[in-house]
């Protein structure tokens, strides 16, 4: 089986490599951020890759976004991820299409060797390898409405864009800087899935989204 590793901690990324070494798996390239990731399967064409969701430059999501954008170029290419906890907006997205060749395990998943070697290969045979607190947060997620996710001063500023208040005005309401204002709409929009699109106006559909789901 040909692997590739993407994870910025060297112990690790090495230690993952002597493993699969061990098991008489071949490790074709182990890289330490998500853009070499995406350059590296295109040009290796591994089996299954092993990902690290948090890794240059900021530490966030970037190899979680690095699987789904390999599956979307690459359907076919077998992905495990590896997080420390559970990011369920990515995780959601990488989830919702096709499965097969899909996993997502948290690290400390991989202290136990056989289960974490039987679910990559499982992930490289076209199965499915989800960690039981993955699951878990997936499905509270998708018993949740994505309003029940905004902080209380989010909920403030949505609360203040209903009433027509405009980012300016929003900061001399809640005596904050504008550009805080700026951050925390930016924060809204994305938690309700308003991304940007040619002919609506997300303000607008966050302000109606709110209107609609206020209890009576």
């Amino acid at each position: 089986m040909r692997v590739v590793i993407a994870e910025d901690g060297v112990l690790l990324r090495e230690g993952l490599a002597h493993l699969l070494a061990d098991e008489g798996h071949e490790v074709a390239a182990s890289v330490g951020d998500a853009l070499e990731l995406v350059e590296t399967v295109e040009r290796e064409r591994p089996d299954v890759c092993i990902i690290d969701v948090r890794m240059p430059p900021t530490f966030t999501d970037e190899g979680l976004r690095a699987a789904i954008e390999i599956r979307q170029r690459r359907p076919e290419t077998p992905v495990l991820v590896l997080s420390q906890y559970v990011e369920e907006r990515y995780a959601t997205e990488l989830l919702s299409g096709e499965t097969s060749g899909v996993g997502y395990l948290l690290k400390q998943r991989v202290a136990d060797v056989r289960e974490f070697l039987d679910a990559l290969e499982r992930v490289a045979g076209g199965g499915t390898a989800l960690d039981p607190e993955v699951v878990s947060q997936l499905i509270a997620r998708a018993r949740r409405h994505p309003r029940d996710e905004l902080t209380v001063r989010e909920r403030e500023v949505l609360a203040l864009m209903a009433e027509g208040l405009s980012n300016a005005g929003i900061a001399q309401r809640l005596v904050v800087t504008e550009g805080a204002v700026e951050k925390h709409v930016t924060s809204i929009l994305t938690k309700l899935g308003l991304e940007p699109a040619g002919t609506d106006h997300r303000r607008v559909l966050a302000v109606l989204r709110y209107l609609e789901d206020r209890d009576p």
